[in-house]
């Protein structure tokens, strides 16, 4: 398994409030995280920086032998997580509001065990086919699942990156947890909105499909965005399984 990962502040933003890590545990299981700040007088870097460090010191402590115990250790940890970036928004007035969006997925018995929050998201890349593992949690998906927008006029809707759920914003989240057998030359994607409002599917294919090596690929797609307009800071991490990944 190889994994590349990079982060770019974009063409109009002052600061990165994203955040990209990956750790492993006492079984060399990994553990991948993207966050997306946002709020609290620009301290949506605090968020997302938390949020990542956290998760990956708690992971690092674990070891487990089927993907059930982590969507439980998910659901948990991401709670306490979550409490702490809470409460730390209250202690202190210029934090206040704070929050990030979050995608983790680890890998453990030959599956991939995808958490997240908010809008940034996972896609799995097989067989030259692109599918999106998560579903946005946004005012405007919203709106195209009750019929009020097109995917056309959602793609240009103002209110576009307003997110329904994150973490910090409230004592209690909800978080979305999905699962699937990995394979042989799987290809897992996770990256910020600011790659997937700008790059669409097709880029993401046309650049995963080519033989360029992994570090390229991450380098490829967030010089995409920027090309784009790099209205966001934008965000990608990219796993290449190559092996058959062990049940």
């Amino acid at each position: 398994m190889q994994i590349a990962y990079g982060s770019d502040i974009g063409k109009n933003r002052s600061m990165n409030e994203d955040y990209v890590s990956w750790f492993k545990n006492q079984q060399n299981q990994p553990l991948m995280l993207i966050c997306d700040g946002m709020g609290g007088h620009q301290a949506g870097d605090v968020a997302s920086e938390m949020a990542v460090s956290h998760l990956g010191e708690a992971w690092k402590k674990t070891s487990f032998s089927q993907a059930e115990s982590v969507s439980s250790w998910f659901l948990t940890t991401i709670q306490k997580v979550n409490q702490l970036i809470f409460q730390k928004s209250l202690d202190f007035v210029d934090l206040d509001g704070m929050g990030t969006t979050l995608v983790a997925a680890a890998v453990v018995a030959g599956e991939l065990v995808v958490a997240h929050i908010g809008d940034s998201r996972a896609y799995l890349y097989r067989n030259y086919q692109l599918k999106q593992l998560t579903e946005d949690h946004s005012l405007v998906n919203e709106l195209v699942k009750s019929g009020e927008l097109s995917e056309t006029e959602a793609k240009n809707h103002p209110q576009k990156n307003i997110v329904t759920r994150s973490m910090g914003n409230r004592e209690k989240i909800q978080i979305d947890l999905t699962s699937v057998p990995i394979k042989k030359n799987d290809f897992l994607v996770l990256c910020t909105d600011g790659l997937s409002n700008l790059v669409d599917e097709e880029g993401l294919k046309r650049v995963l499909k080519d033989w360029m090596s992994l570090p390229d690929k991450v380098t490829k797609l967030i010089e995409m965005a920027n090309e784009a307009g790099g209205s966001d800071n934008i965000s990608v991490l990219i796993a290449h399984f190559i092996e058959k990944e062990e049940g």
